[in-house]
């Protein structure tokens, strides 16, 4: 008899994320995701300069900081056909890969880890086994008899004292932790020290941006953090190469510990590596640029249909209309008014609070459409599309990855386990290597750039009559994000944000067919209907962020989260 089971909200992500989920006989047969917080912010910037909607729809969330800004900027200067300075490009750049290296750590320590990692099992771990195990995976520095036993000691304290902290209500013991006492010690440890290494990238980032959370920086038309080698008050080769200094010890962090730590939990958890693909049709966006005018690019972008690397097709720009023409957004199953399904440029945001209804509408989320199609985005559909178009930095770690996993696991696998729930955090943790790497290769850039004398950061603005149209897409964190603003006489007459986790969580469409995340969920293992990890394992996997919302701590300890089993 099938077990209808409602999580709300799901837990250790940023916004308000309902998932319910029908079991039968072990496994998901239905799942429905649900955005359950209203945006607005459509509503909010109609009407207004567009110079300014960057700084507005940074609001949309607290840990997404620079995306929509650089989205923002983007949408406008692309309506205006304005083309942005060298050195802006630079700085955008490095703010963008800076954060993905913040966000990505975030992820998967503080956002994911806990659902393999059973802390209170590394009571039983033995230091000097930890180490021995540690050693096979890096030659971390930080990976030692020493360190293991005083966090051992730390986990003994906050497991004695009653009170968990940042490990309280988690399925500590449950039957689907695989991970042996000493794999949950050297991850423990590690979760620690991730916590000095993301702030380690958000340092950076505030250097460059003035601010974080929510950039100060940018323009439409460039930045404007100045750039001056002989003033203490701008950007000077000292703060350049205190960013430098950051970038380098997280790449280290990343490549060393993050990286071994994914490939350890995929290769011990091997028996998952079927699960959680879902949606195989891949979609990402061109990034990180090498040009004034976004033509060149050290991030590939292009879509793959149902996991067939061959079918492959590139996007070659910002104005490719490829990707241009072919996004809509459904509200067939959605709470808003109508029932239709249009090109952004020409929705609307017309609010219609309901009640969930599986059968009918059940979410605020929109459903984006690319040629009709659901589209799974994020680091995972980067590093298809970038493998299937064989771009060699690509090619290089997501093979290294493999290799790796298949080393610790004792079997082959080869790029067919990406399309998992696995996959997804491999796809990420390679990614963040490689942002790493890319980080400072425009850091170089930069500073090569400025050695020769060109300081320049922005490029003015100019508003013609009449309507012009949009759109800004960034490959964020999470995945391919864009902005879609319609401009009229100055002013802006229509905004819309098709975001990563609409892409991803956003429900069936007019014609039935489930969003990512509800794909991702069908034929997922379920041991204890009470206590569904497997389903938080998959749905935290795409790395959730449902809009901005805030993050509370009971310090009563009462209960703030309940699971229904009916």
């Amino acid at each position: 008899m099938a077990q209808r089971i409602t999580i709300d909200p799901i837990t250790r992500i940023e916004g308000h994320l309902r998932v319910d989920v029908e079991v039968d006989g072990g496994k998901v047969t239905k799942a429905w995701s649900s955005g359950q917080m209203f945006r607005g912010l459509e509503i909010i910037l109609k009407g207004r300069d567009p110079r300014d909607a960057w700084l507005f729809v940074q609001r949309i969330c607290g840990v997404c900081t620079t995306v929509h800004a650089l989205a923002s900027v983007r949408a406008v200067e692309n309506a205006l056909g304005l083309v942005i300075p060298t050195n802006a490009q630079y700085i955008r750049n490095m703010i963008q890969s800076i954060h993905a290296l913040h966000d990505h750590i975030v992820h998967f320590y503080a956002l994911s880890a806990l659902d393999w990692v059973d802390v209170v099992s590394a009571l039983k771990a033995d230091p000097v086994a930890t180490q021995k195990l540690a050693e096979t995976l890096s030659d971390w520095p930080g990976n030692s008899a020493k360190r293991f036993a005083a966090v051992k000691d730390k986990v003994k304290t906050l497991v004695d004292s009653g009170q968990l902290g940042p490990f309280a209500n988690a399925y500590w013991g449950h039957s689907a932790m695989k991970l042996p006492p000493e794999a949950n010690l050297m991850a423990v440890s590690h979760y620690l020290e991730a916590l000095d290494y993301q702030r380690k990238a958000t340092q950076a980032l505030a250097i460059i941006s003035g601010k974080n959370p929510h950039i100060q920086n940018l323009s439409v038309g460039g930045v404007t953090c100045a750039i001056n080698l002989d003033n203490d008050s701008t950007l000077n080769m000292e703060r350049l190469y205190f960013v430098k200094q950051l970038v380098e010890e997280v790449r280290g962090f990343i490549q060393q510990v993050y990286l071994s730590d994914v490939v350890a939990v995929g290769a011990l958890y091997k028996e998952w590596l079927p699960y959680g693909a879902g949606v195989t049709n891949y979609l990402a966006a061109p990034d990180m640029f090498l040009d004034k005018e976004g033509t060149k690019f050290d991030l590939p972008g292009g879509t793959v249909m149902g996991g067939d690397l061959k079918t492959v097709k590139p996007i070659s720009s910002l104005n490719d209309k490829y990707f241009k023409d072919n996004v809509q957004e459904s509200i067939a199953r959605a709470w808003y008014d109508g029932d239709w399904s249009k090109h952004p440029w020409e929705e609307s945001t017309d609010p219609k609070p309901g009640e969930f209804n599986a059968e009918g509408r059940y979410t605020w989320l929109k459903a984006p459409r690319f040629q009709g199609k659901p589209m799974q985005v994020g680091p995972l559909a980067q590093m298809v599309v970038g493998y299937a178009l064989g771009h060699e930095q690509i090619v290089k770690n997501v093979n290294g990855a493999l290799d790796r996993i298949s080393a610790v696991a004792g079997v082959k696998v080869g790029p067919e386990i990406l399309h998992s729930t696995i996959g997804r955090h491999a796809a990420r943790a390679v990614r963040a290597s490689m942002m790493a790497d890319l980080a400072l290769k425009h850091w170089g850039l930069l500073v090569e750039n400025v050695g020769k004398g060109d300081l320049e950061i922005f490029n003015p603005p100019v508003f013609p009559k009449g309507e012009q149209r949009g759109v800004g897409v960034h490959e964020a964190p999470r995945g391919l994000l864009s902005h879609w603003i319609v401009i009229e006489n100055g002013k802006i007459k229509n905004y819309q944000c098709v975001v990563p986790s609409t892409w991803n969580a956003g429900p069936r469409d007019a014609k039935d067919q489930m969003g990512p995340y509800e794909a991702s969920l069908v034929g997922n293992p379920i041991a204890d209907a009470e206590r569904p990890l497997e389903v938080l394992r998959t749905i935290h996997s795409f790395d959730p962020c449902i809009a901005c919302a805030v993050h509370m701590l009971d310090p009563e300890g009462k209960e703030t989260v309940k699971v229904k089993a009916l």
